[in-house]
């Protein structure tokens, strides 16, 4: 009897293991890897603002992402008031003698993060664009939208009339803004560009 009872506990425990494993399909494609996937650089945003709460949780994931020697060599300024953003894209655009793409260069959108990297440590461009990429799919779990930017970069710092807007971001000193993510709801749902997997290559031997 007691056989028996130790048999079918011993099913039910099996049972109930089967039963919580995800199948191979399941693993192939979790929501982890579905946020990837669906995630598009949004350049057209709804006139919607985005919540401070909402903000703070995408930074968190931002300051959670992998860096050298957790130094986190990397500073963030988040600018979501639409005045402020409409003065430096006016003197971004006024600085490029009336460039239209210097002063829309923000793409619209209602938030912009700009993030400085530690010029002390050599690898903090790259920590920075692990933060970037971070705060760009967390937001899109959350439903905002986001876009990868350069060009601020360079239209803020390689003049003087935008300085005091650089300065005014309160960066530490030693640290260089290097890098600017837009963050909004979208107004547009772009198509996925193709990407080439003949690009990765397993090495087997030297």
């Amino acid at each position: 009897m007691r056989r028996i009872s130790m048999f079918l506990a011993g099913l039910c425990l099996m049972t109930a293991v089967s039963c919580t494993q995800p199948d191979k399909e399941e693993n192939e494609m979790n929501e982890v890897i579905e946020n990837i996937m669906a995630r598009r650089s949004i350049r057209q945003y709804k006139a919607i603002p985005v919540g401070r709460d909402t903000l703070n949780t995408i930074m968190e994931c931002g300051i959670n992402a992998p860096n050298g020697q957790n130094k986190q060599s990397w500073e963030v300024r988040i600018v979501d008031k639409p005045e402020l953003l409409a003065e430096m894209s006016e003197a971004m655009g006024a600085s490029h003698g009336g460039n239209e793409f210097a002063k829309g260069c923000f793409r619209g959108a209602p938030v912009m993060v700009f993030i400085a990297r530690d010029l002390s440590y050599d690898f903090s461009a790259y920590d920075c664009g692990l933060l970037a990429e971070n705060i760009m799919l967390s937001a899109w779990s959350l439903g905002v939208g986001s876009i990868c930017l350069g060009s601020p970069v360079r239209f803020l710092t390689d003049n003087d009339m935008c300085k005091p807007y650089v300065e005014g971001l309160g960066f530490s000193e030693g640290y260089e803004l290097c890098l600017c993510v837009g963050l909004g709801y979208a107004d547009e749902s772009p198509e996925a560009k193709p990407r080439d997997m003949g690009k990765v290559a397993y090495v087997d031997k030297f």
